[in-house]
C-alpha cells in the first residue's frame, strides 16, 4: 500500500512533516518512488493513470481554479472502481440562507483567524471561494457528467458542509 499527502502550498507539507512524514518533492518522485508528501497541483497530478484506490480530499476542490480539470487528473489516477471522497463547505442554493452563511463564516473566520494566528484575515479565503463554487449538487452534477459512477451527496452540519463519494 502506498500513502501520498499532496498540496499545492509547500510551507503546509512542511508543517505536516514535522509530525515525522517524509516531504519529496515531485520531482524525486520515480518510476514506484514512495512518497508520503509531495508539493504539487491538483490541476496537473504528478503519478502515472491508474496509480491509486482511493483519492480523498479535505476542502481542496472547492480552491482549485479549474474544477473539472482537477476531476480529471482525479479521475486519471483512479484505477478501475477507485474511489474519490472529499469533503468541503457547500453553497446554499437559497440565496438568503447563502448570504447568512457568508456572513457567519466571515465574522467566525476572522475572530478564529485572530485567535489562533493573531490575524483576522487568515481564513478571509473561505466565504470568497463559496461565493464561486458551485456547491455540493453542482459538483456531484459534474463528476456524474464526466462519467463517475455512484455519486453520493452526503451532508453534514445542516447541509452546510458535504462528503462527495464516487467511483471511477
Amino acid at each position: 500500500q502506498r500513502a501520498v499527502g499532496l498540496d499545492v502550498t509547500h510551507r503546509m507539507l512542511q508543517l505536516a512533516s514535522r509530525r515525522g512524514v517524509r516531504l519529496l518533492d515531485r520531482r524525486s518522485l520515480g518510476e514506484g518512488g514512495q512518497a508520503d508528501l509531495v508539493t504539487a497541483d491538483m490541476l496537473a497530478l504528478p503519478f502515472p493513470d491508474r496509480s491509486f484506490t482511493v483519492v480523498t480530499i479535505g476542502y481542496g476542490l472547492r480552491n482549485v481554479p479549474d474544477l473539472k480539470r482537477s476531476l480529471e487528473e482525479i479521475q486519471r489516477v483512479l484505477t478501475p472502481g477507485g474511489r474519490v471522497l472529499s469533503l468541503d463547505f457547500n453553497r446554499p442554493s437559497n440565496p438568503i440562507v447563502r448570504g447568512a452563511y457568508l456572513v457567519y463564516l466571515t465574522i467566525v473566520g476572522s475572530a478564529l483567524g485572530f485567535a489562533l494566528h493573531g490575524d483576522p484575515d487568515t481564513y478571509r479565503y473561505i466565504p470568497e471561494s463559496i461565493r464561486n463554487y458551485p456547491g455540493a449538487a453542482g459538483v456531484a452534477r459534474m463528476m456524474e457528467e464526466m462519467g463517475f459512477s455512484d455519486v453520493r451527496v452526503v451532508r453534514v452540519l445542516g447541509g452546510f458542509m458535504a462528503i462527495h463519494t464516487a467511483r471511477r
